[in-house]
């Protein structure tokens, strides 16, 4: 299952049925877990931990060192979760420092031409487009969907189940079970469609557009939407996540 023409160094923790295509190249300190696939001329750098059922196709660098000035050459860790399709040219750094970590979930599909930057978290279920950067710091939470050449600036966040649109760019965090679209990206309306495929019940998509509704069109601020948003929508998980999202912000969430 591992090919000659490959480069395994022999530190290199390797599980079961694990196949490594020609040229592809894998370093000290790296961990990979039951049946995933290595294709030819991909890299897995130092510090990456990989769960199982992965697939990692040509020219994808993982655990590249991050490009942080703050990074001074320590041992630091890219953990990626189970049953992840990374295509090719994708680049994910490992973390800045040694406390820190990169983290991808389980069951994401990140397109070709990505890099995900130091220090960033995505969740699970994830699509990432064609070309997408994602600076470091960043969160992308659960279920989140990206159209191609998507630039996100440092530090910022993405709600579950949001939709960002092709080519947007964002400084601002965009809440959950929106659609993110347009130059300023702005917000664009619920994700019903999406939320409506994946079983949510009508009720629930209701109660999310009436908590967005106070959110950008009450014309006060946001500390007193969310209050507003407690007092008027029925409470729910779904309304929660976005109270506790749009609360805990620091870099404000887009405008209408």
């Amino acid at each position: 299952m591992i090919s000659p023409l490959a480069y395994v160094d022999p530190a290199a923790k390797l599980g079961n049925n694990v196949t490594v295509h020609p040229f592809a190249y894998i370093d000290k300190n790296v961990e990979i877990g039951d049946n995933c696939e290595i294709m030819p001329y991909a890299s897995v750098l130092s510090g990456a931990r990989l769960g199982k059922n992965n697939r990692v196709f040509q020219h994808a660098v993982l655990a590249a060192e991050p490009q942080d000035f703050r990074y001074k050459g320590d041992d630091t860790l890219l953990i990626i979760g189970d049953n992840n399709a990374i295509r090719e040219n994708v680049v994910i750094n490992r973390a800045t420092m040694p406390d820190g970590q990169t983290r991808i979930g389980n069951g994401n599909f990140i397109h070709e031409g990505v890099h995900i930057s130091h220090d960033t978290q995505v969740g699970n279920s994830c699509v990432i487009g064609y070309g997408g950067k994602i600076s470091g710091n960043c969160l992308l939470e659960d279920c989140v969907i990206f159209g191609g050449n998507v630039l996100m600036s440092q530090g910022t966040r993405v709600g579950r189940w949001a939709m960002v649109q092709t080519g947007c760019r964002f400084r601002k965090d965009i809440p959950p079970y929106i659609i993110a679209a347009k130059e300023p990206t702005s917000y664009y309306g619920v994700n019903a469609f999406i939320l409506e495929h994946e079983g949510f019940p009508e009720k629930i998509i209701k109660h999310i557009s009436h908590a967005y509704r106070i959110l950008y069109q009450s014309n006060t601020s946001v500390f007193d939407a969310l209050l507003m948003i407690k007092d008027q929508v029925p409470m729910s998980e779904e309304i929660q996540n976005i109270l506790d999202f749009v609360g805990a912000s620091k870099l404000g969430v887009i405008r209408e």
